[in-house]
This record gives structure tokens, sequence and C-alpha cells, in this order.
């Protein structure tokens, strides 16, 4: 495995852009989010995204949820955002919220749980953001752990689990931990709480103008 440490404010570009093209070659990588470490694969790549959930052992029908650099990316790859979820990205973007949207056609069949919908958001971490903008689109963020066991905000405890599983650890120090994303459904009228989460359901609500 090799391990690029990184600033977690501000990334090198060096280091940023070696980690890149690891990822963009189809390896496996751990990098830091705004809450925990993530597994970051390119969701259009079957075969990463199946060694993934291999990695992982997590079972097919549970999505990943991905991440991207902003709101310009989300769109170019998966659409024009519908109003709810556009007003949403607009409040809380960067941020722990994940809006449920359209699973295109070329995106890996796994990422959406064998669903028609996958989970994207755009994360307040300097780090996150520069690889995605890096690699030129959004990327898997599943936590960087065995399914069952702890997700962690240690880079050393991923390196101490997944070592020998992945290929990259961008090593960024310790992520700000806390809560998970909120995961909201804001395709339709009105929005649906999929996940409590980081952001209250009556923040998002608020924000929709809903009582």
């Amino acid at each position: 495995m090799i391990r690029i440490a990184v600033d977690a404010v501000r990334p090198d570009a060096a280091g940023i852009e070696r980690a890149a093209a690891e990822i963009r070659a189809g390896h496996l990588a751990a990098i830091p989010t705004d809450t925990l470490y993530g597994l970051a694969a390119d969701p259009f790549n079957g075969t990463t995204v199946a060694r993934l959930f291999a990695v992982k052992g997590r079972d097919a029908d549970r999505a990943l949820p991905l991440v991207a650099a902003d709101a310009g990316q989300v769109t170019s790859h998966f659409g024009e955002l519908p109003e709810l979820a556009r007003r949403l990205a607009g409040r809380f973007w960067p941020g722990p919220l994940t809006l449920l949207l359209d699973a295109p056609r070329a995106l890996a069949p796994l990422v959406s749980g064998g669903t028609s919908q996958v989970g994207v958001r755009v994360p307040a971490h300097a780090v996150t953001v520069a690889l995605c903008r890096a690699c030129g689109g959004p990327l898997t963020a599943t936590s960087a752990n065995i399914s069952g066991s702890l997700p962690t905000d240690d880079p050393d405890l991923v390196a101490r689990a997944l070592g020998d599983l992945i290929d990259l650890l961008v090593d960024a120090g310790p992520t700000p931990g806390g809560a998970p994303s909120t995961v909201v459904d804001a395709s339709g009228r009105e929005p649906r709480l999929i996940r409590a989460g980081a952001i209250p359901w009556d923040e998002v609500r608020a924000c929709l103008d809903l009582a």
C-alpha cells in the first residue's frame, strides 16, 4: 500500500495528483472526508467497484455513497438537480447532506445497490474536493472499514485494518468525525428522510419552508 501524506487544509498539488492518478488507474484508495475516512474508487469502473465490495465484505444490495468536487461536477455527471434538491444543495453543500439522484446508465450497477438512485454530496474537506476535481468526477466514499466493524477518523487505524487490501492511503491526519451525513430523497414534490445524520431533519424542512 502506498501512503501519501497531505495537509488537510492546503493539500499540495503534487500529492493530490499522485493519488488521483492511482484512482484514475482503477486502484482502490482510502481518503479523508469531513466526517470519517472513506474508500474511494471510480464509480464508473465496475471492476474496481466490485473489488471495493469484496474488500469491505459489503452486501451487494447496499448502495455506495458518492462525493463530488462541487455542484457543477454533480450536474455534469447526473444531470440538473430537481428543484428541492437544488435548494438543499445551495444551503447545505459543501457539508454532510447526501441527496438521492437518478443513477446514470454508465454508473457501475453495484453503486446503486440494485436501485435506480445514487446518493451524492459535496463534502467540506479540501482534500476530498481536490481529489474529486483531479479525478474529473465523483468518487465513492463508503466508510474505510470492513463491514460490521467500526468506521474511523484515524488514518493509522485504516492502515492497520486495510493496509493489505487497498492500494493507497491518502493521509491527512485525523478527520473531524461525528455523525454520518443526513440522506434525503428530494426528487419528488416532498422531501423524504432516508437516514438521520449530521444535519437535523427540521433544518432540512426549514430550508424548504416546510412546517
